[in-house]
């Protein structure tokens, strides 16, 4: 099974805002963000379904903030953030500087 990964040239800047308006995609990008590895997708505590959490994964990768690849058995999810961060300078970090969980 190969996961469409969309060109982020193609991508407008409404579908990633409207992705990171959900509370569950934005947890998930923010720990992705704080990785310096690769996450499976079980490894993030999601408090919804499986099937809701595959939605937001599907989410995610389609308004090309993640990237996805398999190994073995397992989903390996990265956050594309080299790529997002050319495309839209400026935008991710201040959006997760300013949701960061407070203390």
């Amino acid at each position: 099974m190969v996961s469409y990964h969309p060109d982020l040239d193609r991508i407008p800047v409404e579908d990633v805002l409207a992705a990171l308006g959900n509370p569950v995609r934005l947890f998930i990008v923010r720990e992705l963000a704080s990785s310096a590895q690769p996450r499976t997708c079980g490894s993030l505590p999601v408090s919804v379904t499986k099937a809701t959490a595959t939605h937001h994964w599907r989410v995610l990768r389609e308004s090309g903030i993640t990237r996805e690849r398999r190994d073995g058995r397992t989903k390996v999810v990265e956050l594309r953030r080299a790529e997002l961060d050319e495309r839209f300078p400026g935008l991710l970090g201040p959006i997760l500087d300013a949701t960061a969980p407070r203390e």
